[in-house]
């Protein structure tokens, strides 16, 4: 008798990405089920998930598309771009990454699944990436300290602008900005400012800063439309006025021109995009942020610096980490959360495999270009108003910019119109002889010769004086003339990453964090050249795959959410916070009700929270929580009554930090609108509600997503983000808009809107491409199933640990949403054993440690995300139930308690290397699961001193770098 044939359906959906997505199969998800005495997934809603927060509502998402199905679709959409040769510049240019590093770092899983390195132990090789990144930086910037990237560069100099306040002397409340930055920078800087109280004044530094009492000056270098001036006078002058200077360079202009630093400049900051990294229609991109040593204690991000181990060896970590908002909470004068590791450690491979040489190479070849072009230029009778430029020309074309600029695109290339008579032509890496000849003869005129190029060449000066020409010698680092060949620079990246553990090699079960598939169908977009190497201010008809892109997944994001608009412009989850306050600030100040400040924020809220909202200008008041870890009704009534006249908002994280679905979320939201405040959801936990509940439909008024969360935009060693901002109708008009590119907020009203808040007209536009992709291959039903499915490995963890550990906090009836935290509180009191113990110890048995400490100080915060299967999961849950058993002979006295395998952990391999003294075994050190066997994963340090990193700060490359690391 033959088996049973499925039907067609059935093989379909055996062939789609949904079951490549999540991880259980049919057979594990019954076991799990039935350990947790469901029968199937949708027992999990009526059991878990509160009643009055479900959607019924269809979803528009159309059903699941294949995975060469949505590679064709982005192909027809890519071809909607037209990409033609850019020299509109203005922060943004064309770029060669190598394939080198395309190959092995930007198309690698082992980099772009990595999280931020919060466990050091087990991040070695991405912090010695951005420690190159920093050392370039420092190098080019000639400044003593850079952090390990920022968002972009005009947030980089507003986070420059909010530092200098904090330290300058200065008692005056005035910005000065160089009418020469970049106009994105300038306009994300007065939104800034605004929120925050400070009048932004945009001058010429030469002649006006006499007339004005300012705390921070913000300088461009080389201007933003080519010229270049010796700032020394000008940061004197500031100084005087106790003033401090922040300068926004160019990073491949400092290869030749003198650095900031030895003009006096405070705080240098910019964008690292042009060294490797492809524009992107605007990113992501890394920023750098660089400054004096004595800074160091207020920069904005992350610093990697330099500790040693319990070997005594060198050994990285960042460093500092108390400055982070999510210790100082709203004292902090940053709210950033994210950075772009993931281009940083880019950027930082670019200088290595180029060197110093290679840089001045790319550098000179620019520059002369420039300057070749130039002379063309003035061949055929217009006025190149630069007299001092590195690569940016400003042309002077009376009545007539328009019309060459139209002329020019006919040709395939893009410049600047600045105004009616000028034009603005910018160089770079990609930048051709052809090129050169195709803009001479836009500016061409009758009668005239086109110019020689090799003839220009030899009788050309340079334009640059000596004076503002470098003498220093850069990038003198051994690292940066090590792996100048091919096969070098592979065997380096390799030996780097594979110091980590990422995605490709285990679980990363970080609570809050969502370390979900990023899926190389949905990554594999990112790498077409029509979307990667578009200029973000390109004319709106030459982006039309953009715009489609943008478009459809706006839509996909409202039918998920119930919000009736979106700003995909914040480029992180830190920024969606920020721009979501400022919408509602914004509401209010429209309606006549500027005096409501007041945010509230539960106990339990983020860190970035209470940052983003000072940041938006509000007045922070916390809300308490319950025993439960939910918040305080009453408390909240008592909040509410108190600040009814003021209530500006109230931010709630839904499903709760804790893990937990809050029975009254919607009369929450009903209790704040009834004081007139808005409900703002930090989306962090979506991942928890989709499929399942729309925000928008049940009481909120403002979310942000993390893309690189619920999305799954990779995280890349802790960064790209995208956070995008989704609004209730009341409040479209109010998202945030472009000085350069108009139509980004298409509902724009009488009132205006938020201003800017991100250097790119959409943000991290290239990257969105994952978002759509994973939505677009799971379909309504596939993003429900991965819903419950992370509904159901969280549950199943805790089911299997709670014999061990307590879980801290579960509904009434012991079930919990997408993530556990378990106490480890008692550990101390009885066997001496830290929550630090423990997490290191997991590194011995092949495991990154769930979240520490977060939102309770001495606990793991455990999430499985949908994309772990059972029997990974089992695993896990193996390692935490011996670590628990260890923890117990240590209590009994049957392990030192000085000595033993939680506080000597993790076992690095140089312990080999030395006589066996410990008192266990080195199989239980070294081999505590005989899984481990096949694919030992060994980490390259012992545990890592923070303490004596934080007192003996180095954020530089050592002089031996590569020496005394195998």
């Amino acid at each position: 008798m033959s088996a049973k044939r499925p039907r067609l359906e059935q093989l379909e959906m055996r062939g789609s990405f949904v079951p490549r997505h999540i991880g259980p199969d049919r057979r594990q998800t019954e076991d799990m089920l039935a350990e947790l005495g469901l029968k199937q997934l949708e027992d999990l809603v009526e059991t878990i998930v509160p009643a009055n927060i479900l959607n019924h509502d269809v979803l528009k998402l159309t059903e699941t598309i294949s995975e060469r199905a949505v590679i064709k679709y982005l192909r027809k959409m890519r071809e909607r771009n037209k990409v033609l040769v850019s020299m509109i510049g203005m922060g943004f240019y064309d770029t060669i990454m190598p394939a080198v590093i395309k190959r092995n770092v930007l198309e690698n899983p082992g980099w772009y699944t990595a999280y931020t390195p919060y466990q050091a132990e087990v991040s070695q090789g991405r912090l010695e990436a951005l420690l190159n990144f920093q050392q370039a930086v420092i190098d080019l910037t000639g400044m003593e300290l850079a952090n390990a990237s920022l968002l972009d560069e005009a947030t980089a100099a507003a986070e420059a602008m909010t530092m200098s306040r904090r330290i300058a002397k200065s008692t005056a409340n005035v910005v000065l900005i160089d009418r020469d930055c970049h106009p994105q920078t300038i306009a994300v800087v007065q939104t800034r400012a605004a929120s925050l109280g400070y009048k932004v004044i945009p001058v010429d530094p030469l002649a006006d800063l006499d007339r004005h009492e300012f705390f921070a000056l913000i300088l461009q270098y080389p201007g933003s439309r080519g010229e270049i001036r010796d700032p020394t006078d000008i940061i004197a002058v500031a100084h005087r006025k106790q003033a401090l200077v922040t300068v926004a360079a160019d990073l491949l202009s400092l290869v030749l021109l003198r650095p900031p630093a030895h003009f006096g400049a405070d705080i240098v900051v910019g964008n690292a995009q042009r060294f490797g990294v492809p524009m992107g229609y605007g990113g992501p991109h890394a920023a750098f942020f660089a400054t004096r040593d004595e800074f160091k204690r207020s920069v904005p991000g992350r610093i990697i610096g330099v500790s040693r181990d319990s070997h005594g060896q060198i050994a990285l970590r960042m460093a500092l980490q108390t400055r982070e908002q999510h210790i100082r909470r709203d004292k902090a004068t940053s709210n950033i959360c994210t950075s772009q590791v993931l281009l940083a450690v880019i950027a930082g491979f670019y200088a290595v495999y180029h060197g110093a040489d290679g840089l001045r190479m790319i550098a000179g070849r620019v520059h002369r270009y420039a300057q070749i072009l130039a002379a063309g230029i003035a061949h055929y009778g217009h006025e190149v108003v630069n007299q001092i430029y590195f690569d940016t020309l400003l042309v002077r074309v009376p009545n007539r910019a328009k019309r060459l600029a139209a002329r020019a695109e006919e040709a395939g290339i893009n410049l600047r119109v600045i105004d009616a008579d000028h034009l603005g032509i910018s160089l770079d890496e990609t930048t051709t002889r052809n090129d050169l000849r195709a803009v001479w003869q836009v500016f061409s005129a009758p009668g005239r010769e086109m110019p020689d190029i090799n003839a220009l060449d030899k009788i050309l000066d340079e334009c640059i004086p000596d004076g503002l020409l470098r003498q220093d010698a850069i990038l003198q680092n051994p690292v940066f003339s090590r792996y100048h060949s091919e096969t070098e620079m592979m065997r380096y990246m390799r030996k780097l990453a594979r110091r980590d553990i990422a995605l490709d090699r285990a679980m990363i079960p970080l609570g809050s964090c969502t370390m979900k598939l990023n899926a190389a169908t949905e990554m594999q977009a990112i790498s077409f050249y029509e979307f990667a190497a578009m200029h973000p201010f390109a004319p709106l008809h030459q982006a039309q795959g953009y715009q489609q892109l943008f478009a459809e997944l706006e839509d996909m994001l409202c039918d998920l959410t119930g919000f009736d608009a979106f700003s995909l412009q914040p480029n992180a989850g830190s920024q969606g916070e920020y721009t979501g306050l400022l919408v509602i600030r914004k509401f209010h100040q429209v309606n006549g009700q500027g005096r409501r400040d007041i945010c509230l924020i539960p106990a339990s809220a983020h860190g970035t929270n209470p940052a983003s909202a000072v940041l938006a200008g509000l007045q922070v008041v916390v809300v308490a929580c319950d025993a439960n870890g939910n918040v305080s009704i009453d408390d909240l009534r008592d909040k509410l009554a108190k600040y009814h006249d003021t209530l500006a908002a109230l931010m709630i994280t839904y499903p709760s930090t804790h893990g937990v679905y809050e029975q009254a979320f919607c009369e929450i939201c009903d209790l704040v609108h009834q004081h007139g405040g808005q409900v703002y959801l930090d989306g962090a936990n979506f991942n928890a509600l989709v499929g399942l509940s729309r925000p928008g439909r049940i009481g909120a008024d403002v979310m942000h997503l993390n893309l690189h969360k619920t999305f799954c935009i990779p995280h890349g060693g802790g960064g790209p983000g995208v956070g995008p901002i989704g609004v209730r109708s009341h409040l479209a008009a109010f998202l945030p808009d472009h000085p350069v590119v108009d139509g980004v907020n298409p509902a724009k009203g009488e009132h205006g809107t938020v201003g800017t808040v991100s250097a790119a007209p959409w943000g991290s536009a290239s990257i969105l491409t994952i978002s759509w992709a994973y939505i677009a291959m799971m379909g309504a039903s596939g993003l429900k199933r991965a819903t419950l499915a992370a509904i159901l490995n969280a549950n199943y963890i805790a089911r299997n640990l709670a014999p061990h550990y307590p879980i801290l906090y579960t509904d009434a009836n012991g079930w919990i949403a997408h993530e556990c935290i378990i106490d480890c509180r008692e550990f101390k009191k009885t066997a001496g054993i830290t929550v630090e113990d423990i997490a290191k110890r997991l590194i011995d048995y092949g495991f990154h440690a769930p979240t520490v400490a977060f939102p309770v100080p001495d606990t793991l915060m455990i999430e499985p995300t949908e994309s772990e299967n059972k029997t990974e999961i089992d695993r896990f849950c193996a390692a935490m139930i011996a670590i628990r058993q260890e923890i117990r002979e240590i209590a009994l006295g049957l392990a030192d308690p000085d000595s033993n395998v939680l506080r000597n952990a993790p076992h690095s391999h140089r312990l080999l290397l030395e006589e066996w003294r410990l008192p266990y075994s080195k199989q239980k050190a070294f081999f505590p699961d005989s899984e481990q066997h096949d694919d030992k994963y060994w980490p390259p340090v012992g545990r890592i001193d923070n303490v004596y990193g934080d007192r003996h700060v180095m954020c530089s490359c050592p002089l031996d770098w590569g020496e005394t690391r195998d």
